[in-house]
């Protein structure tokens, strides 16, 4: 039987949205490795969430796929009683989903403003107040953790580093930061955690053209004072931390996992 601390999460459940690929797909892994049961979020991608989900009953973990679009208030209403009905109580919601649609602003559609907010922004409000009436309605159970519920946001480094040619991403991710804070701050007497974990340049699917390519690689490393571009299992790994009684006495806080990209490298002097 394995040792408890090696699954910090045993027997609780979490959302993970947006889990068929990349960061979130890492994460929802990780959970379940850490010994909590996973309702893997996804869009389109089936074959993705269903490898995800594979990869978390490996682990010994529990596991169910749920098809929605976080955008959507009904879906995600949906996302919640399918996971309560499949894996019981919620104890931790990962916000995870999140789109890009780059477009100078002088030419940038309506539309693609629209759909990133409405994802990026609109989607993390909907799943968070989703999880918190939730989290509120089932109580503590001190068996589990410490705490009634844990959000965590998964933003970007450009919720503080501007970003031109993809400012409606930016103002998604700025957004993201104080509406996180507040609701830090409002649900702390509830006993339930909020924070963000904003990663910087991580090999996904998303970005590969960037760290394929030897040229376009050695420009993005410029901007990294570690020296290299970080794996999803990074953020996973944090995550799992954050999620973790380890983490108790943490909430409204940003967590960068960038490598040292949000300190400005370019400033440095040899």
């Amino acid at each position: 039987m394995e040792n408890q601390k090696n699954k910090p999460l045993r027997n609780q459940t979490a959302i993970v949205t947006g889990a068929s690929s990349g960061i979130g797909q890492a994460i929802a892994i990780a959970l379940g490795k850490a010994g909590a049961n996973v309702a893997v979020n996804y869009h389109g991608d089936e074959v993705g969430a269903d490898k995800t989900k594979e990869e978390i009953q490996n682990h010994g973990s529990k596991a169910i796929t749920i098809k929605g679009d976080v955008s959507e208030k009904e879906e995600v209403e949906q996302l919640f009683l399918k996971t309560t009905d499949e894996l019981g109580n919620i104890h931790i919601l990962i916000n995870n989903a999140g789109i890009q649609q780059d477009e100078p602003f002088k030419d940038m559609k309506a539309e693609s403003w629209d759909q990133v907010i409405r994802t990026n922004l609109y989607g993390a409000f909907y799943c968070a107040q989703q999880a918190a009436r939730i989290f509120i309605k089932q109580g503590m159970d001190n068996t589990l953790s410490k705490a009634k519920g844990k959000i965590i946001f998964i933003s970007s480094v450009h919720d503080t580093i501007p970003w031109a040619g993809r400012v409606n991403y930016a103002a998604s991710k700025g957004g993201l930061l104080t509406l996180m804070q507040s609701l830090a701050q409002e649900l702390a007497p509830e006993k339930i955690r909020v924070n963000n974990i904003s990663p910087g340049a991580i090999k996904t699917p998303i970005n590969e053209d960037d760290w394929k390519d030897e040229n376009r690689k050695k420009a993005l490393l410029a901007k990294i004072p570690y020296g290299r571009i970080g794996e999803p299992e990074d953020v996973a790994k944090a995550v799992v931390w954050l999620a973790s009684d380890d983490a108790d006495y943490i909430t409204g806080t940003t967590l960068y996992v960038d490598g040292g990209m949000t300190l400005y490298p370019s400033f440095l002097e040899e």
